[in-house]
């Protein structure tokens, strides 16, 4: 490489060793001069040393950068311990350790010519260290349902997703065992979000909040959820209608992105009568929410395992049926046959002959039949909602919904037939 470059990469080798120094020197910024392990001068210098070393290795070989990483942990971990042996250490963590050693390893990196990666992982690391009491509060309200259900969700995405056969089984072809098993996995990483946002920010911190993310989850049982509360608590019927409107709001944006995955193609058809419909959804919660009386709205929501091992087997179930299903309904009846299914599947459920007709429409079914079965099972699961709040919540809250789902509803019909 010539100078300039050699220069370039040497910059960038002590640059990311003071973007980590900078967090570990913050951190550490009120110990006296010389009770600090590492901070800013150490961290940038090391970032230098990885670069300079991985020099030295192109002219006498791999072997030196090895020794020099070794030489460099070697002093680092009997530093650590000199200073917990002398009361200046509180504790016997190497964060700082295993630190100096990424710097030292990202600046050989970088000068090796991966600077992109380098850099990359260098602003993670500093981030990572950066929201230690974050992550430990995280850790300290992690119940262990949840735990586990997390290593369950690793189990089917990291372990069984690679191990199935990506090829057309059964009737027509129409199980793909890897692709099911992929949505599974999509719509299960999809409840996480909501159930862990929920988590993180408060089920309770709100109505909206609430509706928001239960949304992401499940916005027919977040539905059924305010049904409930607002039959006990008439005096809040009005807030909740509003939280009912979010929840349905958010399952439209939601459809895309399922849609946007499997899809992309689809989602020009699709964007402009989903995106009407969630921005009227948006419009509609926020007027019923400006005009109900004015409370202490706590949102009880009750929040679920966010993932079962059960609930997704069935779901898969459930997708296979719907898969099949749909290939048969368009075999046997042609299009017509794909529209109503797509009205009976929208009774329960919009996931699953969403990412149904998605896929279909990557082989031989039409964009636009696709789409409107799409859009038909977003109307209909709409107006399940509206049938839920006036079964379990009664008629006012089912009024004021029904005149929210009314104008979202007219909007997608206006926005798809203009386009």
């Amino acid at each position: 490489m010539d100078v300039t470059t050699l220069f370039e990469r040497l910059g960038v080798a002590l640059a990311l060793g003071l973007l980590i120094g900078l967090e570990r020197g913050w951190k550490l910024r009120e110990r006296a001069e010389g009770t600090r392990m590492a901070g800013l001068r150490t961290f940038g210098l090391t970032g230098l040393l990885g670069g300079v070393w991985a020099l030295l290795s192109r002219e006498m070989g791999p072997v030196v950068l090895g020794v020099g990483f070794a030489a460099l942990a070697a002093v680092l971990i009997l530093a650590h311990l000199q200073m917990v042996r002398a009361g200046v250490e509180p504790d016997y963590g190497i964060t700082t350790v295993v630190a100096g050693l990424l710097t030292f390893a990202l600046g050989a990196l970088a000068v090796v010519g991966y600077i992109s990666i380098a850099a990359a992982v260098a602003v993670v690391a500093a981030l990572l260290l950066g929201l230690k009491p974050v992550l430990h509060d995280w850790l300290r309200r992690l119940t262990e349902p949840e735990l586990l259900a997390v290593l369950k969700l690793a189990l089917i995405s990291v372990v069984i997703l690679p191990v199935l056969p990506n090829r057309g089984l059964g009737p027509w072809g129409a199980i793909n065992p890897y692709a099911l098993w992929w949505l599974v996995v999509l719509i299960a990483a999809i409840s996480f979000v909501g159930y862990f946002a929920m988590k993180v920010l408060g089920a309770n911190r709100g109505i909206p909040l609430t509706g928001l993310f239960g949304g992401l989850t499940s916005s027919t049982a977040t539905t059924l959820s305010f049904a409930r509360l607002g039959r006990r608590k008439a005096s809040l019927q009005g807030i909740l209608a509003a939280g009912v409107a979010i929840a349905a709001a958010t399952m439209f944006p939601r459809i895309l992105l399922e849609v946007a995955v499997v899809n992309a193609g689809l989602v020009a058809r699709l964007a402009p009568a989903l995106v009407a419909m969630t921005v009227l959804g948006f419009a509609a919660a926020a007027l019923l929410w400006y005009r109900a009386p004015s409370h202490e709205a706590e949102g009880e929501v009750a929040l679920k395992n966010p993932f079962e091992v059960g609930p997704a087997l069935q779901f898969g179930a459930l997708l296979a049926a719907v898969m099949l299903l749909a290939e048969g309904a368009r075999v046997w009846l042609g299009h017509t046959g794909v529209y109503l299914l797509a009205a009976i599947s929208g009774l329960t459920d919009v996931d699953a002959i969403t990412l149904s007709l998605a896929r279909m429409a990557r082989a031989d079914l039409p964009g636009e039949v696709a789409a409107g079965g799409v859009l038909l099972a977003a109307v209909v699961n709409t107006g399940v909602k509206a049938g839920l709040v006036l079964v379990v919540g009664g008629r006012r809250m089912a009024g004021l919904v029904a005149a929210a789902f009314g104008l979202v509803l007219a909007g997608g019909a206006v926005a798809w037939w203009l386009v």
